[in-house]
């Protein structure tokens, strides 16, 4: 590949990034315009539908046989299996917050979600922290002790919901590109299907079923849950291929922005001064991480041209 070539594909990757995020940002929105269905049936929905969607891509594209593959191979069944799981926590309560006005304290979740990583990171895998790293963790433990002391509530939703995806993408990190973008959500909502079966029964026999019985548009609209879910996973999954770390780790701040805007001004949620220095501390501590980020990233280019 030419120098020209592999710059097109870096930007070719940071705009298939940037749409992941941009979307996820809105996500809340889309969610919103699903009232009155709760957020039992729109997870349930959700996951039969993109495992539907999914099907029909992987027909189009013909790529059963990669499936059929992962199937074959015991310790990556387990994985996408763990996989499911978590995401499947992120999910429901991810639309718990969202319908219920909490759609700031998702946001949060996210902002926080790169410092879980950085934590899972040294937990987990055994690296080793820079000096800026622990600074930067240290601040998102005083910012949410100030919003539990000051705004009096536990973050709960925020700090499941970092914990949850962080842990995700550990797993995706173990199972690396063994398994592609498409099939692992096949998988991980085939593993969810039962789940999901069993939630739109108990919603049916208690609250009653929205599907088909609102108007024709909400139909349409949560017909689209497959799709809605599928599509920002797949450009990030292109774009990751593509883009520099350093690039996706910038741009993943795109979305908790967005939903941050979508919650304060948008849906008018309250925002205290107590939440603001919460978040203020946040914001404080992601700059601490990206600029050493930044810096990490550039020394091996600087000793290679030396």
């Amino acid at each position: 590949m030419t120098p020209e070539e592999s710059a097109r594909e870096q930007t070719l990757g940071g705009v298939y990034a940037f749409s992941a995020y941009f979307l996820w940002g809105f996500m809340p929105l889309y969610f919103l315009a699903l009232t009155p269905t709760g957020p039992w049936e729109v997870v349930a929905w959700r996951i039969l539908l993109s495992l539907a969607f999914c099907a029909i891509l992987l027909t189009i594209t013909r790529t059963w046989a990669k499936l059929f593959a992962i199937l074959r191979n015991r310790r990556l069944v387990l994985w996408t299996i763990v996989a499911g799981l978590l995401i499947y926590v992120n999910w429901q309560v991810f639309l718990i917050g969202t319908l219920t006005g909490h759609v700031i304290e998702g946001s949060l979740g996210y902002f926080i979600n790169p410092i879980v990583t950085v934590l899972l990171g040294v937990l987990v895998l055994k690296e080793r922290m820079r000096v800026a790293q622990w600074v930067a963790i240290g601040i998102s433990v005083a910012a949410v002790i100030v919003i539990i002391v000051g705004y009096g509530a536990f973050p709960w939703i925020a700090l499941t919901l970092a914990a949850s995806f962080g842990t995700y993408g550990l797993v995706k990190k173990q199972i690396g590109p063994s398994v592609d973008a498409v099939s692992g959500l096949t998988l991980e909502s085939l593993w969810l299907a039962p789940v999901a079966v069993i939630q739109l029964i108990v919603v049916a026999t208690t609250a009653g079923l929205t599907m088909g019985q609102v108007s024709g548009w909400h139909t349409v609209l949560l017909l689209l849950a497959g799709a809605v879910t599928a599509t920002p996973l797949l450009f990030f999954a292109a774009g990751a291929r593509r883009a520099p770390l350093t690039v996706i780790g910038m741009l993943q701040f795109v979305a908790p922005i967005l939903q941050f805007i979508t919650g304060a001004w948008i849906m008018q949620e309250p925002m205290p001064l107590e939440r603001w220095i919460g978040f203020g501390l946040v914001w404080l501590a992601l700059v601490v991480l990206m600029v050493d980020s930044l810096r990490n990233a550039r020394r091996p280019v600087l000793g290679t041209a030396r």
